[in-house]
C-alpha cells in the first residue's frame, strides 16, 4: 500500500514506519529490529506495514516477500491465532 495506512485504524490513527522504508534508510533489512516495525494496536493486535516502491516504480511483490521473510526470520508469526494481509493489486 503506497500510503501504508492499512493498520492506521488499529493503531488509533498513528502512522507506522514500514519495513522497507527502515531497511532502505539503514541499508539492509538485517539492520532493523522487529520491535521497530511491529506495533501493538487495538485489543493487542500486532500490526506491521511492509511498504513498497513508489507507484509505477519497481515490483511491489519483491517488497512483500522481503517483509514476510523478515517477519518469519524474527519470529513474528509465533503465538498468533490469525494473520491477515491487505494487499493492493
Amino acid at each position: 500500500d503506497p500510503k501504508a495506512d492499512s493498520t492506521r485504524l488499529m493503531l488509533h490513527s498513528k502512522a507506522q514506519t514500514t519495513v522497507l522504508h527502515l531497511a532502505a534508510e539503514r541499508g539492509a533489512v538485517e539492520d532493523i529490529e522487529i520491535e521497530e516495525v511491529m506495533l501493538t494496536g487495538f485489543r493487542n493486535v500486532r500490526c506491521v506495514e511492509s511498504g513498497g516502491p513508489e507507484p509505477g516504480v519497481g515490483c511491489a511483490g519483491r517488497g512483500i516477500i522481503t517483509a514476510i521473510n523478515f517477519l518469519e526470520e524474527n519470529g513474528a508469526y509465533q503465538d498468533l491465532d490469525f494473520v491477515s494481509y491487505d494487499v493492493l493489486r
